[in-house]
């Protein structure tokens, strides 16, 4: 297939409102595409060359690439900036202007196309500057002008495509299965090894069996299993441990529940093999080279030539010898001053679940077995801190623990069924969060996404935004659905803030994903996490968050911002219209 030809279907894609039209498109571009460059197309259809977690990231900046453009045109950069900033998207100015070099059906192949982008990603030292530049300018010559406009916004890490990791399996499901209805069978194998283009590779040339035999494998992320809510601890015990028909609670094999301290700061999972470490975000962004003292923790305390731990990483300060907050914490996440930030806001990581040891998944395995398996490999805590958790069979000890943990300025806890296997990419009630209660009624925040803002009016003109049109996400469907508009709680500084993240995501229609009634000013492409807090949740019939027919959407009233979530959640790992509604249900209730 030709870049061209891949260009014209992301036209397509990108020209589209309906998910379920996402899919066809996708499908037809699957079944057109051969068995040595599906796994290709599927990285570029994520606007990447390589996996999320591959540490393989082009990263041009908007004056290389403009300057790329200028040369590949034959004008001033200047004349390229000053474009784009009336355009607001540096692919739409690409297309413009190569449009003066009048090449038609460009015969560059997909996989030329990836070897040059390639080249570029791994240049490095003295001049990467400007050997990029040339590449990319190279390559933009030989390109016709919907093909440029493609080919840079991937290096700018921006192909406003929206198109979901799920939808992706549906195109796939449907092109090779003939149903997006067997999507489930692949999410295994995704949630094993968080790779689409393997997983369409396998499919591609092996079989679906091939793709059900994928296994775990140390340096690929396993995708993160999440926690449901509950309000409090009676509920936990009555949902975990439901009544048995003689009326006794659990069975002997599973009589208690398993709880850990609920720690604020990023989940970090770490992959260890024989001498080289490697870390991975929960939304699978590889961090390796942002935590030294993580990997010389682990290479120090694990006894274990292979292993794959789940872990929470908190930043520490040494003088108070205490834990500091997520806000703190997220500041070690950075690509420059690594080591000089290692020693002032040094991290410690709470190793609260095993997955590999030794050759072996234990996802399967029941938590019991892989709460022994740790408190075996791990040796010491001095930054790696075991945290295997414990057994507690009565209500007033877990709410012992949540009221300690609170004290300690903690989150909560965790609470775990025993028996329960890892189930990646999970959210269920084998793993429930218990945060800081009053008067019995649960007071927690919801993760929700930026879907657009509406113009300001008086000092907030100059931001550009008077309020927020804010959604969460829907897992059935795939979508994001609206949950209410944030107009107060903003301090001038989150308004310029929020101006800056989501400029470069500025669209002029509404994206496929997106389900509202209501049309902001300017609409964004979900990328943007915020957690928010809210008096309660309420319902509307201007919402979409949980709408069925006429009956009224769910809302949140009096929502402000308490902090940016960008850092460590994928859009995707907002809160779901599922847990809304337990949220809801749960309101006031003792």
């Amino acid at each position: 297939m030709t870049f061209s030809q891949l260009s014209e279907y992301f036209e397509k894609l990108e020209a589209t409102s309906s998910r379920l039209a996402l899919i066809d498109i996708l499908s037809d571009l699957f079944k057109h595409s051969g068995k040595e460059e599906i796994e290709k197309i599927i990285y570029l259809t994520q606007g990447r060359i390589a996996p999320f977690f591959q540490a393989l990231e082009i990263g041009m900046a908007e004056k290389t690439v403009a300057a790329s453009i200028a040369n590949a045109i034959g004008i001033s950069k200047e004349e390229v900036l000053k474009l784009y900033s009336k355009l607001g998207d540096m692919g739409a100015a690409a297309q413009q202007l190569n449009s003066k070099l009048k090449t038609q059906n460009s015969k560059l192949t997909v996989g030329e196309v990836c070897e040059v982008l390639f080249k570029i990603a791994k240049t490095s030292g003295e001049g990467t500057v400007g050997k990029r530049q040339t590449l990319l300018s190279d390559l933009l010559k030989k390109m016709d002008s919907v093909s440029a406009k493609y080919l840079v916004r991937i290096p700018l890490g921006n192909l406003r495509l929206g198109i979901g990791d799920p939808t992706i399996l549906d195109g796939l499901a449907l092109a090779k299965l003939g149903d997006k209805g067997k999507r489930k069978f692949l999410e295994g194998a995704y949630n094993r090894t968080s790779d689409l283009g393997l997983i369409a590779k396998t499919l591609w040339t092996s079989g679906l069996s091939a793709v059900e035999k994928l296994k775990v494998q140390v340096g690929k992320p396993i995708r993160s299993e999440r926690c449901e809510r509950l309000p409090n601890v009676t509920k936990v015990f009555e949902k975990m441990l439901p009544e048995e028909t003689d009326g006794t609670k659990g069975t002997t094999e599973t009589k208690g529940v398993h709880a850990t301290p609920k720690f604020d700061g990023f989940r970090v999972q770490i992959h260890k093999d024989v001498d080289k470490v490697s870390m991975f975000s929960r939304n699978l962004e590889n961090m390796t080279h942002m935590f030294p003292e993580l990997i010389e923790g682990t290479l120090k305390q694990v006894k274990a030539k292979t292993a794959i731990l789940d872990t929470e990483a908190l930043a520490y300060q040494k003088e108070s010898e205490e834990f500091l907050p997520f806000q703190e914490t997220t500041k070690r996440r950075r690509k420059y001053d690594i080591a000089e930030m290692a020693k002032s806001l040094p991290l410690k990581a709470f190793v609260f679940d095993m997955l590999y040891k030794d050759g072996e998944s234990l996802i399967d395995k029941p938590l019991k077995e892989r709460s022994k398996i740790l408190k075996e490999t791990i040796n010491g805590d001095d930054i790696l801190i075991p945290a295997p958790g414990e057994i507690i069979d009565d209500s007033k000890k877990l709410q012992a623990m949540l009221d300690d943990s609170i004290s300690k300025g903690l989150e909560g806890v965790v609470v775990k069924k025993l028996d329960s296997k890892y189930e990646a990419g999970a959210r269920n009630f084998n793993w429930v969060k218990l945060k800081r209660n009053s008067s019995g009624e649960l007071q927690d925040t919801i993760d929700c996404v930026i879907l657009g803002y509406i113009s300001g009016k008086g000092k907030r003109t100059a931001f550009g935004a008077g309020a927020l049109l804010v959604g969460i996400y829907d897992d059935k469907k795939d979508e994001f659905v609206t949950v209410s508009r944030i107009g107060t709680g903003l301090t001038d500084e989150e308004w310029r803030e929020i101006k800056v993240k989501s400029e470069k995501l500025k669209v002029k229609s509404k994206p496929a994903r997106v389900n509202s009634l209501i049309t902001p000013s300017v609409w964004v492409m979900p990328k943007i996490v915020i957690e928010v807090l809210a008096d309660e949740i309420t319902r509307s019939p201007i919402h979409t968050a949980g709408k069925i027919g006429e009956d009224p959407g769910y809302a949140l009233r009096f929502p402000r911002l308490v902090s940016f979530r960008t850092s460590d959640k994928k859009p995707e790992d907002a809160t779901s219209v599922k847990e809304l509604i337990e949220m809801y249900n749960q309101q006031g209730k003792k």
